[in-house]
């Protein structure tokens, strides 16, 4: 965590901001979850331990971390714009869930392999990619299955 308040102390400092109080309980509060948060969603996290930082502040906040390499906006097919952990962290694509929202964080070798053979074939360089596949978990198709009585994602 010491790591990614340095780079962002050093980013603030930059633009010529500097780390508020609110700014650092904010930092600390998404630094210490893995989960993909939407601005409520850490701002309710924050406002039980200081309910004097408001909402805007929050995602103000979030903004000055993702500009800093600290987080990035992810959305996940139900139009909230989520955060997620950047630095430090490897790059992976997602799977969603269209009936329950579940997403679960994939990596594949070989298509991240497929994606740099195609831009090398076509002489295009990447600036950064995502790959979302959206479909159905085990779990909400075994709930319709069980619906149904019968498998109704057999081919």
């Amino acid at each position: 965590m010491r790591e990614e308040e340095d780079i962002f102390v050093e980013f603030l400092r930059k633009k010529n901001l500097r780390l508020t109080p609110q700014r650092e309980k904010i930092l600390h509060a998404f630094l210490k979850t893995n989960q993909h948060l939407t601005v409520e969603e850490l701002y309710n996290i924050i406002k039980k331990k200081d309910n004097s930082i408001g909402q805007a502040t929050v995602f103000r906040t979030l903004k000055l971390l993702c500009a800093a390499g600290i987080a990035k906006e992810v959305e996940l097919g139900d139009k909230k714009i989520r955060f997620e952990h950047k630095y430090g962290h490897p790059h992976h694509d997602h799977l969603i869930c269209v009936e329950c929202g579940k997403f679960i964080e994939v990596v594949d070798v070989k298509i991240e392999q497929l994606q740099d053979a195609l831009c090398e074939k076509f002489e295009f360089l990447p600036k950064k990619h995502k790959l979302e596949i959206f479909g159905i978990c085990k779990k909400c198709r075994a709930i319709a299955e069980a619906e149904e009585g019968k498998n109704v994602f057999a081919q």
